[in-house]
């Protein structure tokens, strides 16, 4: 029968594991009777699951997120591996010796305050922590510990002044998507970069998209897949499997391109010239960079044609639900979130129209 003595200034716990091998645990110098009943209640409840596991036979932390790792790398993208990856390899220092039933909510929260005050992008941590939640959730799973820290700990609210220089959007003016696009003339990447900036696609779907996904009738096209790291991987969600609508004059330069384009067993809508997948880094460093250099505008992320694309939907007035589902978010949140500065601050015509509206 487990039991709660006193010895030496201190309670013990004593009690048979499931393999009916006697175990104490001493607890700290000042813990109260109550609260040493209650970790014998929590023993003892482990015990009745199966998901007791002896103090010594804790793992520590950074056992604990190795077996995250090799449980993630099956389900998910190499890419995004490679981030999880390195977020348990640069940035859990504190934690990395530590039995994981020993991180405690404090440890967390100083955790985050050191960051702050290092100056850590405020998105940057909240992308560890992501990670970090999900290291914890294995160890409840696996019964290494019995709760979440992160579950309780305050997490870190942004101040209004964080800047990440590289992570800046820079949206071209339309003067300058005229100068870009007559800059390059080789006819599949002027293609490439016209649809990316009148489409709002990210690079990978752009290079993962294929001839029958160009639905002309409808004038759409449908991105159902995105090419990264020499690989072909289905959308990451349902709002990323979507149609896109395109104007007139991109279709008909779709059109032309169909037949210049290289025939290949892949039927990809932007192949090289054996109609295999484009390498991304010689699209970017042999004619995008180029071409912005010879229209004179500064070096920008090809990512920023899709900012340009949604800034433009934004200037003219469309709706954030359907700049949402153009651009694949997941919900208007997320598109207010990054786009929310570009919306116009004051808007007169709209409240003449409403006194307008309630007066005349």
């Amino acid at each position: 029968m487990a039991t709660v003595s006193k010895r030496r200034d201190r309670y013990v716990l004593d009690f048979y594991d499931h393999e009916g091998k006697r175990r104490w645990k001493t607890m700290p110098k000042g813990t109260t009777l109550k609260v040493a009943k209650e970790e014998l209640r929590k023993i003892e409840d482990n015990l009745a699951k199966g998901n007791y596991i002896p103090t010594e036979k804790t793992p520590t932390f950074d056992k604990v997120a190795l077996e995250w790792l090799d449980h993630k790398k099956l389900n998910i993208r190499a890419s995004t591996w490679e981030v999880y990856e390195g977020h348990t390899r640069n940035h859990f220092d504190e934690f990395r010796h530590l039995k994981i039933n020993q991180i405690t909510i404090q440890r967390v929260e100083n955790f985050i305050k050191a960051r702050q005050a290092n100056g850590m992008n405020i998105s940057t941590l909240r992308k560890i922590l992501v990670s970090l939640r999900q290291i914890f959730n294995l160890a409840m799973k696996r019964g290494y510990c019995h709760s979440n820290p992160m579950d309780y700990a305050d997490m870190p609210k942004s101040q209004g002044n964080e800047i990440n220089e590289g992570e800046k959007i820079r949206i071209l003016t339309r003067d300058e998507i005229s100068c870009l696009l007559d800059a390059v003339t080789v006819q599949k990447y002027h293609v490439l970069f016209s649809l990316a900036i009148f489409s709002g696609a990210r690079q990978g779907e752009l290079l993962g998209l294929k001839w029958p996904d160009i639905q002309w009738e409808a004038s759409q096209i449908h991105i159902q897949r995105s090419f990264n790291n020499q690989r072909f991987y289905d959308t990451k969600t349902k709002g990323s499997n979507r149609k896109i609508d395109i104007g007139p004059a991109m279709l008909k330069k779709l059109k032309k391109w169909r037949i210049a384009c290289p025939p290949g067993k892949l039927d990809l809508v932007f192949p090289t010239e054996a109609g295999n997948p484009m390498n991304h880094n010689n699209m970017v460093n042999r004619y995008f960079l180029p071409g912005l250099k010879l229209a004179g505008i500064g070096k920008i992320r090809f990512h920023d044609l899709r900012h340009t694309y949604a800034s433009l939907l934004i200037d003219q007035g469309e709706n954030v639900k359907y700049v949402q589902t153009q651009l694949g978010h997941s919900n208007p949140t997320v598109t207010l979130n990054v786009y929310a500065h570009l919306m116009k601050k004051t808007n007169q015509v709209a409240a003449c129209k409403l006194e307008k509206a309630i007066f005349e």
